[in-house]
């Protein structure tokens, strides 16, 4: 896959690390792809971790010379009153520009593209500020009513297309064909946050997970989305469950991830005791690597020759179950 750094994309690049993060505004990122990133994954919105957090879409990263999806995730915005604005790729020139999200009053443009829970193309009709609290749309959002009770039920917002569009850029063979309104146009005149360093974090974590990588995954990444920022163990475990439950995990193999994960989760016990609840950086960033490496395991076993479910018994001859040869 090859990439071309344009002079406008290096100049908009320089822009973005002289402003102020207050007065952020929406420009293209450095580099420009001549392969358009993979099609949406299709997931399930986890349920948001509690009252405040705003739910970010996943989106298609560039790195290592390869698109690599950062899960979607419920984070806490950098204040009151501002809303979400995906970023989006774009076609420009001849090759795809990335359009960084950022934090504003309202919701700009983002290509159009429909990355679902709110987020249809164009606004977000997920939720909204009432006061100083944020008020959840349950028709499109995952929420626990028993706990956060600031919520309402809008299904107007509900995108019920006839051809489910997962493409995720604008423009250029393919493309979504959408252009700024002249509210998202207003919008991105308006005073801007940068991503919060929680974001930046979740995005850096993604990168350093090969199994993040469309190269490794083929466009369906085995974490497409989490409750919060850095909850893996969680999010490991259920895709455990679902191998061993689909029969792509051995018992063997079940047993043996099972045990790295504790091992992980053990150590993290032990150092939030030992830190008084609050792990270091270095801490934290060795559970990551640990993580990624168990990451890379379970997809590995889920996708190697052995299976959980009976050996296909030869033509003519009756199947009496056994284990699968390669157990």
């Amino acid at each position: 896959m090859r990439k071309l750094i344009s002079v406008r994309s290096l100049l908009l690049a320089l822009f973005v690390s002289v402003v102020p993060a207050a007065s952020f505004a929406q420009v293209s990122v450095g580099v420009g792809i001549r392969v358009g990133p993979p099609v949406l994954p299709v997931y399930a919105q986890p349920v948001c971790p509690g009252e405040g957090y705003i739910w970010t879409p996943g989106y298609w990263a560039y790195g290592d010379d390869d698109y690599y999806w950062v899960p979607g995730v419920w984070v806490m915005p950098p204040r009151v009153g501002v809303l979400w604005t995906p970023g989006y790729w774009g076609w420009n020139e001849g090759v795809y520009i990335f359009h960084a999200g950022y934090w504003g009053p309202h919701v700009g443009f983002y290509g159009g593209v429909n990355y679902g829970f709110g987020y249809g193309g164009v606004g977000f009709g997920g939720g909204e500020w009432r006061g100083g609290r944020f008020a959840y749309n349950t028709a499109v959002t995952n929420v626990n009513t028993t706990i956060i009770h600031n919520t309402y039920v809008n299904k107007t917002v509900i995108v019920n297309n006839t051809t489910v569009n997962r493409t995720s850029f604008n423009g250029g063979p393919g493309g979504v064909r959408a252009r700024p309104n002249s509210g998202e146009m207003a919008a991105s005149r308006e005073s801007h946050f940068r991503p919060t360093t929680t974001q930046a974090s979740h995005q850096n974590f993604a990168r350093n997970d090969k199994a993040n990588f469309a190269s490794v995954n083929h466009g369906r990444p085995a974490t497409p989305a989490m409750s919060r920022v850095n909850a893996r163990e969680g999010n490991q475990q259920a895709r455990i469950a679902n191998g061993a439950k689909s029969g792509q995990l051995t018992p063997r193999e079940t047993k043996s991830v099972e045990k790295r994960e504790g091992h992980i989760n053990q150590e993290v016990r032990n150092d939030r005791k030992a830190d008084g609840g609050r792990p270091t950086l270095g801490e934290r960033q060795q559970v990551n690597h640990q993580q990624n490496n168990a990451s890379r395991a379970i997809y590995n076993d889920k996708h190697n020759a052995k299976t959980d479910r009976p050996a296909p018994a030869p033509k003519g001859e009756k199947s009496h179950g056994g284990e699968h040869p390669h157990r």
